[in-house]
């Protein structure tokens, strides 16, 4: 009795899990350009990084709306192209890893990422595990623009293409074997996520950035293909963004079918939204209700639930976490771990310029707001050093340290072709306590599209007691740059190197704090 007793309870548990709810965005983190696919019961997600490295992270599921980072299919912007070391000079903002596409392959039992850089070159990523080490298997010269991977039997094919898609068919070894243009649009179309269905291809674009149709073959992956809408500027349910758009679809082990888009939600960036939809007896597909994205809707399955997005990192385990990116690719030998604890940044670059120095170390805004805190021993720093925590992007401010005194800096800006316009203005500056030794500098940024786009600076002598810092800077929402704004912590020398920091934790919590 005792033992039916509990099965009962587990049941009507499981049940009322089954019956939870979920709301868009499923993760509010810049994580754009989708591509999403389930092995078994696992789901896993790629997205954009352009100049950040490394790039293109992976996220992992169990029921598409909680989400884990576990990876990054490129370890190293290796590119042939001394802009992604911040060397010789030049910079590499938004440029980099755009809409790409990472896949499995049952064929050999590998995942696959593919990507076109610059507009003229693909890169072939490959790792056994995802969440290990991806290492660079190809190279083909010809730019696959936007691209969605099919691994069709022993098959490989790849759409991509503006306006113009094509497909095309790679060699087992992923040099090009052909290509095909399957089909020529009116209107610009683009981000082209390929999928065999029920024996049938299909090829969904986007009309940025609002609408999606899909492109349908019954005959085989080469066409000829039909042309029809998907949806039509769905809303997203978040006051202010733009229409949910460039996504990737993928099903549930009872086959069930979900859309994974991204929602232009600025200045925090694009954020994933997941809606439900369905086929027509003709093989059609649709949303199952026309304003899916903007409603609560039962979970895909039971929930799985994940890691905290929020809390304390203190650099313990001896690497990055794969939440973490660099602004470029870092200079490896200017940060470190420290033992019991810990990140060493020295300083890697002599400059005046934030976006020109090395080993900027981002993380994502969480929204719809958040706080980030970073406690600093600024003990090794020398006088003519800064370093701090920013809100950076195109047009950027931070709250630093330089000689013993708490700064302001505000309106850097990037300008024509990414290159620096402007360093910035020193607002305003308090001074520390002699031998002050730690600094606790915090960033609390509001990323709602109908927020106040503010972020504000404030720091501490003892982690408690926290001052603002001169007054609320006011983040653009212009979407030129792509990326969203980022937290950042840098450490950079305005004469000689030499001097470092230990960032010896960095907390994010929701809301202000």
């Amino acid at each position: 009795m005792r033992y039916s007793s509990v099965l009962a309870a587990l049941s009507a548990v499981g049940s009322a899990l089954a019956q939870q709810t979920y709301t868009n965005p499923v993760l509010w983190y810049d994580l754009a350009d989708i591509d999403v696919f389930r092995k078994g019961n696992q789901y896993y997600y790629s997205a954009s990084t352009m100049s950040f490295s490394p790039g293109a992270p992976i996220l992992r599921s169990g029921d598409l709306v909680n989400w884990e980072f576990i990876g990054h299919s490129v370890p190293r912007l290796d590119f042939k192209d001394t802009a992604y070391d911040l060397a010789d000079g030049k910079q590499a903002y938004v440029r980099g890893i755009w809409a790409s596409s990472m896949q499995y392959r049952e064929y050999d039992n590998t995942f696959y990422w593919i990507g076109c850089v610059d507009f003229k070159t693909t890169y072939i990523y490959k790792a056994s595990d995802p969440a290990g080490t991806w290492s660079k298997v190809g190279e083909i010269g010809t730019c696959y623009y936007d691209c969605g991977m099919l691994f069709d039997g022993q098959n490989i094919y790849v759409a991509y293409g503006n306006t113009k898609i094509s497909v095309a068919q790679l060699n087992n070894d992923f040099t090009q074997k052909s290509t095909t243009q399957v089909y020529s649009s009116s209107i610009t179309i683009e981000g082209s996520h390929m999928k065999k269905i029920n024996n049938r291809y299909y090829i969904f674009v986007t009309q940025p950035a609002s609408n999606e149709y899909v492109l349908k073959s019954n005959s085989g992956p080469l066409g000829p293909y039909e042309f029809k809408i998907f949806t039509k500027a769905p809303a997203s349910g978040i006051q202010g963004s733009g229409n949910p758009h460039q996504g990737s679809v993928v099903d549930t082990p009872d086959g069930d079918w979900y859309y994974l888009s991204f929602i232009d939600a600025y200045p925090g960036g694009r954020s994933p939204a997941l809606a439900p939809f369905v086929f027509d007896s003709q093989g059609w597909p649709s949303l199952k209700a026309t304003n899916g994205f903007a409603i609560a809707n039962p979970y895909p399955v039971t929930p799985v639930p994940v890691k905290s997005t929020t809390g304390t990192d203190t650099f313990s385990s001896g690497k990055l976490g794969p939440q973490w990116e660099w602004n470029h690719n870092p200079d490896t030998s200017k940060f470190s771990f420290a033992a019991g604890g810990g990140l060493v940044l020295k300083t890697a670059s002599v400059t005046k310029d934030l976006y020109h120095a090395k080993n900027t170390l981002t993380h994502r805004i969480l929204g719809p707001d958040s706080t980030a805190t970073i406690q600093l021993d600024i003990s090794q720093m020398t006088s003519t050093d800064q370093a701090g925590l920013s809100l950076f992007r195109d047009n950027s401010a931070y709250i630093g340290i330089r000689n013993g005194v708490v700064i302001l800096q505000r309106d850097l800006t990037l300008g024509a072709n990414w290159n620096t316009l402007s360093t910035g203005r020193l607002e305003t500056s308090a001074s520390l306590p002699a031998k002050t030794t730690n600094v606790w500098l915090r960033l609390h940024a509001d990323i709602k599209p109908a927020g106040t786009h503010q972020g504000v600076f404030s720091y501490s002598t003892d982690g408690k007691s926290f001052k603002q810092l001169g007054t609320p800077y006011t983040m653009n929402t212009t979407y030129y740059f792509f990326i969203g704004y980022r937290f950042g912590i840098f450490n950079f020398a305005e004469q000689g190197l030499g001097g470092s920091v230990v960032v010896k934790s960095f907390d994010l919590a929701l809301g202000a704090k």
